[in-house]
């Protein structure tokens, strides 16, 4: 049986998407079999990080509304073969038309796959609550901003249905310069959080451009954000790796 998770973020500009491509690469190139599942409806774009928008024929809505299966419906990664897409509709009503649509697609995902990482929109709207009220984790993703971490706090409370040790914080595109001026470190994001820390993600300023490729060049680019991706992706996997050094 797989696992569902969320990426989440309170607010925007956390690098979220990029991060949750960057994890899924890993995961398939573990030979985990992943599905990533874009949640952000109507301002979808993890298929352009993954270079992905000339393979994607169907939405999730299509499997919610039974037009067509899981199988059917996902798209396949063109370098990763363990890997698989599915996007968000362009249209909200398509997405919300059954309530209990969401539930039944991760189903079909946790019996098909050993990973799928949803994507959700940035905030606690709608987006938020279709990544997260049937998943089986939650990885909140902030930076070290105070407004970022202030956001972070918020997202912890609505996810204090979840048990312990199901939420985890991420702190994606730290800068050491950023740290040392507002004289923070990874415990003050920690605490401000009140989260176990999953992962330490570098800024990379080559990031951008390699996602705006669709990572056509991205499986042998190992930048600090992808080994750190990958560490996460271990860690997911159950096994015990130390936290990067920035």
């Amino acid at each position: 049986m797989g696992q569902v998770i969320a990426v989440v973020s309170g607010k925007g500009g956390t690098g979220k998407t990029a991060l949750t491509a960057l994890v899924g690469t890993a995961l398939a190139a573990l030979d985990r079999r992943t599905l990533l599942i874009d949640c952000d409806v109507g301002l979808r774009d993890l298929d352009l990080a993954l270079g992905m928008s000339d393979r994607v024929l169907m939405d999730f809505s299509d499997v919610v509304a039974r037009r067509a299966t899981l199988e059917e419906a996902a798209a396949r990664h063109p370098r990763l073969a363990k890997l698989e897409l599915l996007t968000a509709p362009v249209a909200t009503e398509a997405a919300l038309a059954d309530p209990d649509g969401m539930r039944g697609l991760l189903a079909a995902a946790r019996e098909a796959y050993d990973f799928t990482l949803i994507d959700a929109g940035a905030g606690l709207g709608e987006s938020f609550r279709l990544a997260t009220e049937d998943a089986d984790r939650v990885l909140v993703v902030t930076t070290t901003e105070p407004a970022c971490l202030r956001d972070a706090q918020r997202t912890v409370m609505e996810l204090r249905e979840f048990p312990p040790g199901r939420v985890h914080l991420i702190v994606n595109r730290l800068r050491r310069r950023l740290l040392r001026s507002l004289r923070a470190n990874i415990d003050d994001a920690m605490d401000a959080a009140g989260l176990p820390l999953l992962g330490v993600v570098p800024e990379d300023e080559d990031l951008p451009a390699l996602l705006g490729r669709g990572m056509a060049d991205g499986l042998g680019y190992y930048s600090g954000a992808r080994r750190a991706s990958r560490n996460v992706a271990r860690r997911l996997c159950g096994e015990k790796v130390p936290l990067m050094k920035i």
